[in-house]
């Protein structure tokens, strides 16, 4: 017998009603991955198996699996969740003293541990670290192109539409030690966003390359994608619910506009379960192409940022919208049939171009289906 009862929500007709019985259900099913995961670091779990792997501390993945932890102590208080996530931060750290691959997704490890860590806490330890991911963040900066770099090695005019998620490590910095250089370099790369990869159609790229010395715009590269003019669906749900949280930190409505033309976009290529194809250009026929439910889940979040950011009558069919996201991924994409699975959903598409996790379940894809669920029911403590 399993933990939770998923009879209670999986014919449900909408997400409001079954809420409650979801929560419970996660929970359980949080508790259980705390007892398989253990020390891991996870990242890809295959469906097969359901065991997910363990990925060195400097991988961009690192901190979504004690973000769910924090995000569920804040909601239940229960002081294990607390405990299993208190020393990632620190992992991180001393990863950083050593050889490492960090990069442009600091924000991705740092914000949902050493960030909310010392937001929730008052831990001193995880403010420095936030800060030092900060700077570290701001020191990608090129000022001629007005863009963060991507990645590392000979990439030097590389920059990736993901990095609109890491955006609020910067913005947190600035309001945290009042120093506005942090929310300069924000602001300076998210109206790169704007300008040069969200489309007019709302669609998006996922790599532009600039003369570094420049800054003129080289060319865009499909990345992820299928090819350099598709639609990769993780891209737009980043630069959806990346533009969002920046509208949320600044004010400007420049963001909110350009999260909203993301948005309208995504919904508008979406199947009949509303769970999005891993790119919306792959094929004339999307019949047989993969699920990406990762891009589902965080583009569900971002729907509920911008559902926040409006007025409750113009931001009702953005949160409409992620409702019947979210109750699709509960009823046809989860684990509920599988307690020996350590992760939550199914059918996460990684790098299909490059042949890797496709069809697996992905910790990020977790991380954002337990951030939407939790904003929701009320969560606060907005990290990205």
């Amino acid at each position: 017998m399993t933990r939770w009862e998923p009879s209670k929500f999986m014919k449900a007709d909408n997400l409001q009603d079954a809420l409650p019985h979801i929560w419970e259900a996660l929970q359980s099913k949080v508790d259980l991955m705390i007892e398989q995961i253990g020390d891991k670091s996870p990242h890809v779990a295959p469906r097969d198996t359901g065991k997910y792997d363990d990925m060195r501390h400097d991988w961009w993945t690192a901190g979504f699996w004690p973000g769910i932890l924090w995000i569920m102590y804040e909601m239940t208080g229960k002081a294990h969740y607390k405990n299993a996530a208190w020393g990632w931060d620190e992992k991180f750290e001393q990863k950083s003293i050593q050889q490492s691959n960090f990069h442009h997704d600091v924000g991705f490890q740092y914000s949902p541990t050493a960030v909310i860590k010392y937001r929730l806490t008052g831990d001193e330890d995880g403010k420095r670290r936030g800060l030092a991911a900060a700077n570290f963040l701001a020191g990608r900066f090129n000022i001629a192109g007005n863009f963060l770099r991507a990645w590392n090695q000979d990439k030097t005019g590389w920059s990736i539409v993901d990095s609109s998620m890491n955006l609020s490590l910067l913005f947190w910095a600035a309001e945290e030690i009042q120093d506005p250089r942090f929310s300069m370099i924000a602001k300076a790369h998210a109206n790169t966003v704007v300008d040069h990869f969200i489309r007019e159609d709302g669609s998006v790229n996922h790599i532009v390359s600039f003369n570094p010395l420049t800054g003129e715009v080289i060319e865009s590269l499909g990345g992820q994608g299928a090819a350099p003019d598709s639609s990769w669906s993780r891209g737009a749900s980043w630069a959806l619910h990346g533009m969002a949280n920046t509208y949320r930190y600044t004010g400007d409505t420049k963001y909110l506009r350009a999260a909203q033309r993301v948005a309208h976009y995504f919904l508008a290529m979406l199947p009949d379960d509303h769970v999005a194809h891993w790119d919306f250009r792959a094929a004339e026929s999307l019949d047989g192409e993969p699920r990406d439910t990762s891009a589902a889940t965080c583009a569900a979040s971002g729907l509920l940022e911008l559902a926040a950011a409006l007025p409750a009558v113009q931001g009702r069919p953005y949160r409409d919208a992620a409702e019947r996201i979210l109750l699709s991924l509960t009823q046809n994409y989860a684990t509920w049939d599988r307690p020996d699975h350590e992760a939550i959903l199914y059918a996460g598409t990684g790098n299909k171009p490059a042949g890797q996790n496709i069809d697996v379940s992905l910790i990020y894809g977790d991380y954002y289906y337990v951030e939407a669920l939790a904003k929701l029911l009320g969560w606060k403590s907005r990290i990205f």
